[in-house]
């Protein structure tokens, strides 16, 4: 297929340092390119090239004529009094959406991405509320061509699979900067790394993540043999060299020119192949104590609401925890409540003496005026790290910082960047237990390879809160899962408690399905299963079990009732309407899907 945009030996420099070079990317229709890269390699910088809002310094970008382009920062921004509905409004406007077609674009996008209070202030929802309304922003706008950079930050598991699903469907083609590795394989259909270890900077591939994986390292494996073969050619000729060639003949002077040129190319390849990597280990401490910290029917309530009820878990030595949950589900609260800085409202937490918890927090704050020096050493100019003296310029070269930028503000420095100033943090304190919320965000591919050794190798327990599945998968030795709705779980993976979601679903709809079959329901077959349910259930549990096939059947037939209204001709040619029913019937499925989950939660009580 012809491009839609080609980019031919592109450069860009910040000051005189080069940030990539005689770059070449194309995007044609029908691409999901998935763009990875060091820290610092320029991903970001070449999207927003590609979306024409930063000029190139060399080389040339031809885009195809009236081609719609629509692109997704890392950080999503809103006016204040933008609303959700105002917001989708206007991208519909921008992308010249016929009018005769906004009202179902309308309704179904914000459907299928889970809005339902239209008028909420967009600067007021939570980060991954606000990333899913830029991302269906963008989407309204019908582009040819979507830029995506790092869409996954902030978003809740259900919210990345309902991007890749939405991805995997559309009929535009999109460029991804991403370091999540499971989103790269469900997603894209091209993999590129922009990274000045390949000889054009770019290296592409056709194929998913996995694939990529086996090329690159073909690849790298032929450039180590090239290196390894120019190292010995180059040893020869500089002992001819040395021997002193006369250069009075044609001969020996081709043989001088081609020795430099190999001399070159070697000199090239070392520099590409130096390739930096930060140090990151976590210190344990010496304690021998092996139960850390007991939860036993811990429940956690917020107002009338209640996030999670029932929860008994030990947390011992050498336990690796993933906490896995709908955004709102009490992750983080949980984590308060290991902390202690918060109490159950039901149950008991029992902590060993003089317990060592060091946390991570998602929101990173780091005082933006102070100085990289002062945020890695706030002491003066050495560490303690592992008993040992370390200067402020060695520790800082672990995470990859020179020492041209100690004196730099934090303020400037990337997100993967202070999110590694963090991890340096973390180091220099020896912790019993490690709590990490969303430690990945923003940072790197091979960056989190080596968190993950460390983590794999910490002698302490761990508890993670994490939307990386990869990393969930390989660190994790259970997973407690909460599904937002006060239940809890605990799964040997990622994976089971997927399946356990799936099947409490699933399971729930058949025994509706069913009816009368399997609930009587009449005569004395119903007298028999109430009594057989007071046994187990508490008195006000029982009484709530009787009414509830009944209500769940009631909600059924509204659900069906506003789902026809949204097919009526009448309002589906009116948008105003056709908006509020399908608020209305999104209202309706949310009823449905709080009774079943409630009925699931009762026969798990009775049985």
């Amino acid at each position: 297929m012809a491009p839609i945009i080609n980019a031919q030996g592109i450069s860009k420099h910040f000051g005189a340092n080069p940030l990539f070079q005689n770059v070449s990317f194309t995007v044609s229709e029908g691409d999901r390119i998935g763009l990875i890269g060091p820290n610092g390699s320029g991903k970001s910088t070449l999207l927003r090239i590609l979306a024409g809002d930063v000029r190139p310094d060399g080389g040339e970008i031809a885009v195809r004529k009236r081609v719609r382009l629509s692109c997704v920062e890392q950080d999503s921004k809103f006016k204040s009094g933008d609303t959700v509905r105002s917001v989708a409004q206007s991208a519909m406007e921008r992308g010249a959406v016929p009018e005769s077609e906004r009202g179902t674009r309308f309704a179904e996008t914000l459907g299928r991405a889970g809005f339902e209070n239209l008028e909420a202030e967009a600067f007021a929802l939570s980060g991954g509320w606000q990333k899913r309304l830029a991302i269906v922003e963008a989407v309204l706008q019908s582009p040819d061509i979507l830029l995506l950079d790092e869409p996954t930050n902030h978003l809740d598991l259900a919210a990345i699979e309902w991007l890749e699903a939405l991805l995997q469907a559309a009929p535009f083609a999109c460029v991804v900067v991403s370091h999540d590795r499971y989103f790269l394989e469900n997603v894209a259909t091209d993999m590129a790394e922009l990274n000045r270890t390949y000889p054009d900077g770019l290296l592409r591939v056709a194929g998913s993540y996995s694939r990529f994986l086996e090329k690159k390292e073909e690849f790298l494996h032929a450039q180590s043999k090239r290196q390894e073969a120019l190292e010995n050619l180059v040893h020869r000729e500089i002992e001819w060299l040395r021997r002193g060639a006369k250069a009075r003949t044609r001969k020996s002077k081709a043989r001088i020119d081609r020795a430099g040129e190999l001399m070159g190319e070697l000199a090239d390849l070392n520099a590409r192949s130096r390739s930096g990597s930060a140090l990151i280990d976590f210190s344990a401490t010496d304690r021998k104590t092996k139960r850390l910290i007991e939860l036993e029917n811990v429940s956690c309530e917020v107002g009338d609401r209640k996030l999670f009820a029932g929860l008994n878990i030990v947390i011992t030595a050498g336990i690796r925890v993933g906490l896995v949950g709908p955004n709102g589900s009490g992750k983080t609260s949980l984590l308060r409540l290991l902390r202690g800085e918060s109490e159950p409202s039901n149950g008991e937490i029992r902590r060993a003496d003089r317990l060592r918890i060091v946390y991570f927090d998602q929101s990173r704050e780091l005082d933006p005026d102070i100085t990289l020096r002062r945020a890695l050493a706030p002491e003066g100019d050495s560490v303690i790290y592992q008993d040992r003296l370390t200067h402020v310029a060695s520790w800082a070269a672990k995470f990859l910082f020179t020492g041209e930028q100690l004196n730099q503000p934090v303020g400037k420095l990337s997100g993967g960047e202070r999110a590694r100033v963090l991890i340096a943090q973390l180091m220099l304190q020896p912790a019993d237990v490690l709590l990490l919320d969303e430690p990945t965000n923003d940072l790197d591919i091979p960056t989190l390879d080596i968190l993950e050794e460390s983590l794999l190798e910490f002698q302490g327990s761990l508890v993670l809160v994490t939307h990386d599945r990869y990393m969930l998968d390989r660190v994790s030795t259970v997973v407690v899962g909460l599904d937002g709705l006060g239940g809890v779980g605990m799964f040997a993976d990622y994976s089971q408690w997927e399946r356990w979601l799936e099947e409490r679903e699933r399971t729930a709809r058949s025994k509706v399905g069913k009816g009368s079959e399997k609930y009587p329901g009449r005569a004395s077959g119903k007298r028999e299963r109430q009594g057989s349910v007071r046994k187990k259930l508490s008195y006000l549990d029982a009484r709530e079990h009787e009414t509830i096939e009944q209500r769940v059947a009631e909600a059924e037939e509204v659900l069906q009732t506003k789902r026809a209204q949204l097919e009526d001709p009448k309002i589906v040619s009116d948008s105003e309407r056709l908006i509020a029913a399908h608020a209305e019937m999104e209202e309706a499925q949310e009823k449905v899907d709080i009774l079943y989950a409630r009925w699931a939660e009762l026969e798990k009580k009775k049985n």
